[in-house]
């Protein structure tokens, strides 16, 4: 047994230190509380305490450690540990000297620091609770002094608000009632609105009595010509009216706008109520519902001019695009008919030309001169063909025939619209038809193509590269409907390609008019036309009309 663990059965942490500052010995106690012990010096660095010796110039003067090691006599002070996880532990530490070692014990008091802390702290709370709670008693008086005028602002703020966010008159009166109604607890609230010959009830809380004409005796009739608010006891709310079976205050309201009287609010109610407390509340109510109903009335009688003249705006725009639609087809029919004319003129000298070589070849006996001529000669048939071909469908795609309803062969039609494009499709793009059997339809077909042409040409723009065009065209239930796939890059916003000037193209080279005039034109067709598309996977545009 050494002859230091004597102090092992000590149930308080102690270190013994040498007379070379050298740790000695620790306890079991002081080894379990301070785990992180490493040395004496970086033990002494986390202990902190408030006595100094004013006269001592090392570095170490403010370690309690040191102080216990140099004193002469028994050192006794408190000191507050830091552990590795930046918590604070309290101890009395008491220091005696036994021959060249120095006893340190350390008695842990953490436990009543902290509660002399707590017990601080609560002090200090129960002065502050003592000192809030006087302020709370004075404030509650202060409160009960404002409440009643705090419940008139409030009303006059919600029926500001009502008329702030609505132009309704209805609307205005329906919550202007109800709000009076919370107010003075009124069983029954309505307006009625001033006649010649009395009053006509137009809005009411229980939906009673609308539109039934009341009047009133003279002493209420007195208080609304002088824009007075009248509160009396009585058992019938106005002279025609049924007797209630007790006897309930009635507060009649007028309502005014400048000179104009344009009704009275009525509120029945078994609650006491002492007018000089409202007077002023229901003034301010009067002020702003008169304004209110007034600006709404206004508002009412201009709502309609303006919806006239937004669709005035509307069919004026309509006509606009189809003046220029049917003027842009006038001048292109006019023009295609003058180049078709230009071209057929030397077309017909070439084909006979062409017919006449034809003959002459025959007559040659240099077989290979013969064979190349008879190859150039077809080359030059078929050219001739192809220039009359296109010919003829441009003068049928300009056809001026829109005044009246004609049957057409959609299939057809759709041939004649690829026809024409086909230069922009050439080697590039692959069109899958899909045709169903359809029966002769009655439609424009000249303003069919132009639909047509134009969801093609937005297809067609899509593909920056090489892709495919499917149409479908198909007749179920006397409806025809036709689609137009691509797999192009997918329109960025749906929703506005139907606008008169939007466009996904660049300047100069959409317009923004083409599916705008291409929606009115279905829609003069009784049809719809949509629209459904994915970005970089492709668009389909449905185009249904009546097929009779």
């Amino acid at each position: 047994m050494g002859k230091f663990d004597l102090f092992n059965k000590f149930t308080t942490p102690v270190i013994i230190i040498g007379e070379n500052k050298e740790t000695v010995f620790t306890n079991n106690t002081f080894k379990r509380i301070f785990r992180d012990f490493d040395n004496i010096k970086k033990f002494s660095h986390k202990l902190d305490y408030d006595a100094v010796a004013l006269e001592i110039d090392s570095t170490m003067v403010f370690s309690p450690v040191f102080q216990a090691y140099s004193s002469k006599e028994d050192f006794v002070t408190h000191v507050k540990y830091q552990t590795a996880t930046n918590e604070y532990l309290y101890f009395d530490m008491n220091s005696t000297k036994k021959g060249k070692y120095t006893v340190i014990f350390l008695k842990d008091v953490t436990a009543e620091v902290k509660l002399a802390n707590l017990q601080k702290q609560n002090q200090s709370y129960q002065k502050k609770i003592s000192t809030l709670s006087e302020e709370n008693a004075s404030m509650s008086k202060i409160k009960l002094q404002a409440q009643s005028q705090a419940m008139k602002l409030l009303l006059l703020n919600k029926i500001s608000n009502i008329i702030r966010e609505s132009i309704n008159t209805s609307v205005i009166l329906k919550s202007a009632l109800r709000e009076l109604s919370e107010m003075f607890g009124a069983f029954r609230a309505y307006y009625a609105a001033a006649v010649d010959e009395g009053f006509v009830i137009k809005e009411s809380t229980d939906k009673k009595d609308i539109n039934k004409t009341i009047s009133f005796d003279k002493s209420v009739n007195d208080f609304i010509a002088e824009r007075k608010v009248s509160c009396i006891t009585c058992r019938k709310e106005y002279k025609e009216a049924e007797p209630f079976r007790e006897n309930v205050q009635r507060i009649v309201m007028p309502i005014y706008h400048l000179n104009n009287l344009l009704g009275v609010i009525v509120l029945s109610t078994k609650q006491k109520i002492k007018l000089d407390d409202t007077l002023e509340v229901l003034e301010g109510v009067s002020s702003q519902l008169g304004n209110a109903i007034n600006q709404a009335e206004l508002y009412k009688k201009n709502e309609q001019m303006v919806v006239d003249l937004k669709k005035a705006l509307k069919e004026l725009k309509e006509t606009q695009l189809q003046l220029i639609n049917s003027e842009k087809m006038a001048s292109l029919g006019q023009l295609v008919a003058g180049v078709a004319h230009e071209i057929n003129t030397p077309l017909a000298a070439i084909k006979s030309n062409n017919e006449v070589a034809k003959k002459l070849i025959e007559q040659i006996e240099d077989i290979d001169l013969k064979d190349l001529l008879k190859e150039t000669n077809g080359i030059d048939s078929e050219a001739i063909e192809r220039i009359n071909l296109l010919v003829v469908s441009l003068r049928k795609y300009v056809r001026l025939d829109e005044a009246e309803l004609q049957e057409a062969d959609i299939n057809q039609e759709m041939d004649l619209t690829l026809e024409l494009l086909r230069h922009e499709t050439k080697n590039r793009i692959e069109i899958v038809k899909n045709y169903g059997k359809i029966p002769p339809v009655k439609c424009y077909p000249n303003m069919l193509n132009q639909v047509f042409t134009n969801i093609l040409q937005n297809a067609i723009h899509a593909i920056k590269d090489k892709g495919t065009i499917t149409i479908d065209t198909s007749y179920k239930n006397k409806r025809l409907t036709v689609k137009i796939k691509d797999d192009g890059c997918g329109i960025k916003e749906p929703q506005k390609i139907f606008d008169m000037g939007y466009t996904t193209k660049g300047v100069g080279v959409g317009t923004g008019m083409g599916l705008a005039i291409s929606q009115k034109i279905i829609e003069k067709h009784k049809g719809k036309i949509d629209v459904k598309t994915k970005i970089n996977k492709g668009s389909e545009f449905s185009v249904t009309i009546p097929g009779e």
